[in-house]
């Protein structure tokens, strides 16, 4: 009788378990983690927890991992892990999981659940929690560095968007949450508000973070530095693709700091129909805007260069290179670009193997270099320049001529150097019946360039030849056989 009483007890513990009438303890969870501070590139945490008596778990058995909300309140809980049926059977147990993309707070708890039997740890330590779902830096007042208000007025701090290649605009993420900062010193700065954009009022440097509390994180934008303005003062112009920009990738965006209205300059020219904030442009050249701030006026200028490098020419590219008989010129070019080429023309002729930065010049004629960066940013920047032999240095305007193209003798009305090419000295000559034969400020010694026909009587012709500094000289030119 009393083994039978034995037998039918343990067949009634047995049964109890199976029931699920069975009871176990779980312990505070263990965390792994101080924070947790995720991403798309890493989300994975670990906890520990403990369970008691091992035997009382049923072989149905789950173990849950429940998330409370940020204030560590479980009243309407996450589950971010389920275990396998049966899977955990030993204690103590450690279990991996990711958070949420949602989360962000400083307070959330963990707590562990299981299925068969049912039972419920006590809550974790709280920690701090954010999936950072941006992680790098954006931009904020189209990069621009500065910005100004009128007195009385304020200036209004956006974030820029939306993103792109070079803006990774947090605005895209809708979940996120900001805030603004004015810098004390070089490493310090003050809260000053939440919110997507920023009214100010207070001269000083501000900047704005994505919300990731304790968490570290790149999220971070531009600083600018506001200040209050009068009307005269400057402020600044920002270029998209930088400055130098490349031209062969397209326009660049110019960018003035926020106002009522904005007039566009360029090289001092006003540009028709450009004024709004932006101002597309694939030129190099000096850019300006006025900006109306309501009750003051302000501008800004930025030197634009399109070519992404720099190069020049020691040869004169705007007046005459000149070459005496059987002598040469070296032409030399210096550059910045990335892995050069270099090209020479002759009278807009390829020179076939010319292809360094240097040219011996033995001819003459019309001469063009062309640089090409073909590493990075691929663009072209040319010189044009003329090689001529020197005009013969007379001492007297002559007033005889005899271009009979035979001899070879005084075929050209050849004059000073003083009035020729390179002086800006305007020369007209004119018939006997007062027609005006030729009229130039680059007068070449080559008049008459075709054989005047010579009838019975010599024909007359007359000169006025007029300096850069006004003084007149004029007279009479007798062409004869």
């Amino acid at each position: 009788m009393r083994n039978f009483t034995i037998i039918y007890i343990v067949f009634l513990v047995f049964s109890l378990i199976e029931s699920g009438n069975a009871q176990i303890v779980i312990g505070k969870p263990d965390l792994g983690f101080s924070q947790a501070c995720a991403s798309p590139s890493f989300n994975t945490y670990n906890i520990t927890f403990t369970f008691s008596p091992e035997a009382a778990l049923g072989s149905t058995n789950q173990f849950k991992i429940e998330l409370s909300d940020k204030t560590g309140n479980f009243s309407s809980a996450t589950t971010i892990y389920t275990s396998g049926t049966g899977a955990i059977t030993t204690s103590p147990a450690t279990i991996t999981f990711s958070v949420p993309t949602t989360i962000s707070g400083e307070a959330y708890k963990l707590r562990v659940k299981s299925t068969a039997p049912v039972a419920t740890s006590v809550n974790s330590d709280a920690f701090a929690a954010y999936y950072k779902i941006q992680d790098t830096p954006f931009s904020i007042n189209n990069l621009i560095a500065t910005g100004a208000y009128c007195s009385g007025g304020t200036y209004l701090l956006t974030i820029d968007n939306p993103g792109n290649d070079s803006n990774d605009s947090p605005l895209l993420y809708t979940s996120l949450t900001y805030k603004w900062y004015k810098e004390t010193g070089p490493t310090t700065s003050d809260f000053v508000a939440d919110g997507e954009s920023l009214s100010v009022n207070q001269p000083g440097t501000y900047f704005v973070e994505t919300n990731y509390g304790t968490c570290t994180s790149n999220s971070f934008s531009n600083r600018v530095t506001v200040s209050e303005s009068t009307s005269g003062s400057s402020s600044s112009i920002s270029s998209s693709k930088g400055n130098p920009f490349c031209s062969s990738e397209g326009a660049t965006s110019l960018s003035a700091i926020n106002g009522n209205s904005y007039q566009w300059f360029k090289d001092g020219t006003e540009i028709s129909g450009a004024t709004e904030q932006m101002y597309m442009t694939d030129e190099s050249g000096t850019y300006s805007v006025n900006i109306d701030l309501g009750n003051c006026m302000t501008n800004a200028s930025i030197n634009l260069e399109s070519t992404g490098f720099t190069s020049s020419i020691d040869v004169d590219v705007e007046g005459i290179n000149t070459i005496e008989e059987n002598e040469t010129l070296f032409a030399t070019v210096t550059t910045t670009a990335n892995n050069p080429e270099f090209t020479w023309y002759l009278n807009d002729s390829m020179i076939s193997g010319a292809v360094n930065n240097t040219y011996e010049i033995s001819q003459t004629g019309n001469y063009k270099a062309i640089i090409t960066q073909t590493s990075g940013c691929t663009a072209s920047k040319e010189f044009d320049f003329v090689v001529r032999t020197p005009f013969p240095d007379v001492a007297n305007i002559p007033n005889i001529i005899s271009p009979n193209l035979i001899d070879g003798i005084n075929d050209t009305w050849v004059i000073p150097q003083d009035y020729v090419n390179g002086t800006n000295t305007e020369v007209i000559i004119m018939s006997s019946q007062g027609k005006v034969v030729l009229q130039t400020n680059d007068y070449q010694n080559d008049w008459p360039e075709g054989q005047i026909d010579i009838k019975a009587i010599n024909p007359v012709y007359y000169y006025i030849i007029t300096t850069a500094n006004g003084v007149t000289k004029k007279g009479s030119i007798t062409v004869v056989k």
